[in-house]
């Protein structure tokens, strides 16, 4: 059997003045906790941030 791999994705938007640590403390917590790695890191002019991390499926894939 091969496995394929699949991905869910979950998007975190954190306000203006949240800082790199805080952050960061977010990010590591969703990590270890939830097995979630990052995927996509945005911060915006105004100081907000758009962060997306990702997670592995794996579905096992019958061969015959």
């Amino acid at each position: 059997m091969h496995a394929m791999a699949e991905y869910t994705y979950l998007v975190l938007r954190l306000p203006r003045g949240t800082t790199r640590e805080a952050a960061r403390q977010i990010m590591t917590e969703h990590a270890e906790y939830g097995r979630w790695e990052l995927d996509r890191l945005r911060l915006y002019p105004d100081g907000s941030r758009y962060i997306q991390l990702r997670r592995k499926i794996i579905r096992q894939v019958r061969t015959i």
